[in-house]
């Protein structure tokens, strides 16, 4: 069976004007949701209105979060939020994300001291409050990903598989969908997935998902389905505008969309978490190929190239050529 869905799987903005005034906490979630440069300016004149206002403080962290060249800054933040706000889930939470976003930067002997915070971070969110989902599928991805000496445990996952199907199906499914991904029982993994999908098919994580799936399973008109309507929803949903273009590479369908979807993607800010664009000119110059334009093909090709001279694949596309 094939496994190619698995790697994609796992593989885990406008000015304002300087007179900015303060927004909604609603407002900057939105943002910060898409990435938005708008956002820093909305929290940090929150921060100014509201300075003792936790809700703010975990605003202005996730700020911070989205700037991989500040992950150190976005650690200490968090630790002072827990410092002050000891009995509030969310800092905790938060606390766990900066820990996550810090510790592929550190050395091994710093991530065997920081892996265990981590986890006990997100075990006191839940303490604190058992509903905080996002919390509850944090500590199932490390009890699945994390070596035992640090706390790793199938069983631990299990058990808070358990509760997400409790108190939220929908996760619950995803939950066992990770489980028999990393049991490589796939067949059972995709079954789930797709279930968490139809129960909540505005969720980021679970059409992405599905719709790899469908790729993997050659299901064109599904795959397509799934990132059409994401589009369409969400124009700046740039990992969306990716996959409808691989979509059009891989099948040799609709070629002339997946291109446009390619250009779609390249226009929107680089995220982390998203496929580099040395891909997508790479994907597009296959897309130009398959539709017969090899000059422009060519074009994209060596812009790949441009950006990364070792990038194999596009190497090897531009010598067909």
């Amino acid at each position: 069976m094939s496994r190619s869905f698995l790697p994609l799987l796992l593989g885990l903005a406008l000015a304002l004007p300087a007179t900015a005034t303060a927004g909604t906490v609603d407002e900057a979630e939105a943002l910060l949701k898409d990435r938005d440069p708008r956002a820093a300016q909305v929290v940090a004149a929150l921060a100014k209105a509201r300075p003792q206002d936790r809700e703010v403080r975990v605003l202005q962290l996730r700020v911070l979060l989205q700037d991989p060249d500040r992950t150190e800054q976005a650690l200490d933040m968090a630790e002072d939020l827990v410092d002050d706000e000891p009995d509030y889930a969310p800092a905790h939470l938060w606390l766990s994300n900066a820990y996550a976003n810090r510790i592929g930067r550190v050395g091994r002997f710093s991530q065997a001291t920081m892996a265990p915070k981590l986890r006990r971070a997100l075990e006191r969110a839940l303490e604190l409050d058992p509903d905080l989902h996002e919390a509850r599928s944090s500590l199932l991805e490390y009890y699945l990903q994390a070596p035992g000496i640090v706390g790793g445990s199938v069983e631990k996952a299990r058990a808070q598989i358990a509760e997400l199907q409790r108190r939220d199906p929908p996760r619950g499914h995803y939950g066992q969908g990770r489980l028999a991904q990393y049991e490589e029982r796939l067949d059972d993994a995709r079954r789930h997935y797709l279930a968490a999908f139809a129960a909540r098919p505005s969720n980021a994580v679970y059409r992405m998902t599905a719709g790899i799936i469908h790729q993997d399973a050659k299901d064109w008109d599904k795959a397509f389905a799934v990132f059409d309507q994401w589009t369409h929803e969400e124009p700046k949903a740039a990992g969306a505008w990716y996959q409808l273009g691989r979509t059009a590479v891989l099948s040799g369908q609709r070629l002339d969309e997946g291109v446009a979807a390619f250009k779609r993607f390249l226009a929107l800010p680089e995220q982390p978490g998203q496929p580099e664009h040395k891909h997508a000119w790479y994907r597009m110059g296959q897309a130009l190929a398959l539709a017969g334009d090899k000059a422009a093909a060519r074009q994209a090709l060596e812009k790949s190239l441009s950006l990364d001279p070792d990038l194999a694949e596009a190497k090897a596309e531009l010598a067909k050529l």
